[in-house]
């Protein structure tokens, strides 16, 4: 199979997060993705001959969108795979931007080979989730950071919609289908525990309180919350993204856990809700930015 070899945040970054639609993709950049990045940059107010270390860096979208908005800056990419390097450093040598850039593997709480005070921006995007010590991922953004130095970033607050009450799965009511729902509930819950993961494991307050023992003088902090009926009634994208690198599409989980009967049972009651737009989709993500 094609990119096969790929690490897994390679192949959801680059791949399964959009199940493979590029039409999806592009959907996503446009309408949720480039104002992410915009808001990060205007927070992180990078200036002509400033360095920029985006951590975390995936598949460059803030990245590369610090190199275009400013043209004297210089970025680092720094990721904990390989793979999205080799990627963006493909794409920085395509747009001529190679002598602008950076590139090192490294995890968002251990920056060691990165000078103490030499960077003028730190960014993260979606990144923190991911990261146990969140503490020490503060710390060391602080101490890479030159004085007056500004760190931006944009997290998702997966607290606020889960777990998700009993009888409801992704926003939908599954009350007449909850012991089948309830299997596949488990297997999510079996790879992502709600509280222990990092992805769930904190809220708001946690990271101003983060960012204020690592040091930071001025914090602030902005909470975006949506509690909004279903958008988008396509079926094939709900069961054929997965929402993160490490848990299987709907699809995946479907075939793993539930008999025959019970796949059809569970698709012929929820994909008609689903097409109506029948679920309630719940969303909290915080914008930080901060000064050393």
């Amino acid at each position: 199979m094609a990119n096969s070899h790929k690490d897994m945040w390679s192949q959801w970054l680059l791949h399964r997060r959009f199940g493979g639609d590029r039409s999806a993709m592009q959907e996503a950049l446009t309408k949720f993705l480039y104002p992410i990045r915009d808001k990060v940059l205007s927070h992180a107010n990078l200036g002509e001959g400033e360095t920029l270390l985006d951590v975390g860096c995936g598949d460059g979208l803030i990245a590369f969108g610090a190199l275009e908005k400013v043209d004297a800056s210089r970025v680092l990419f720094s990721d904990i795979s390989q793979d999205l390097l080799d990627h963006s450093q493909a794409l920085a040598r395509q747009m001529n931007l190679l002598e602008r850039c950076q590139f090192l593997n490294a995890s968002a709480d251990d920056l060691a080979t990165i000078t103490d005070a030499t960077m003028d921006v730190v960014t993260t995007r979606s990144v923190l989730i991911y990261v146990s010590a969140k503490r020490p991922a503060f710390n060391e953004f602080h101490r890479v950071l030159k004085p007056g130095g500004r760190l931006s970033i944009f997290e998702p607050i997966n607290r606020f919609a889960f777990p998700e009450p009993v009888g409801r799965f992704l926003g939908y009511d599954v009350k007449p289908i909850i012991e089948i729902a309830e299997k596949l509930e488990a297997l999510y819950q079996s790879i992502q525990p709600t509280d222990t993961d990092p992805m769930t494991d904190f809220d708001e307050r946690d990271l101003v309180r983060f960012a204020e023992q690592a040091g930071f003088k001025e914090i602030h902090l902005e909470l975006q919350i949506a509690i909004k009926p279903s958008e988008d009634g396509d079926w094939e994208k709900l069961i054929n993204v997965a929402a993160n690198p490490k848990i299987p599409t709907l699809a995946e989980a479907i075939h793993q856990v539930l008999t025959r009967a019970e796949r059809e049972t569970f698709i012929n009651y929820l994909r008609p809700l689903v097409e109506a737009r029948q679920g309630v989709r719940r969303s909290a993500v915080v914008y930080l930015w901060a000064v050393k």
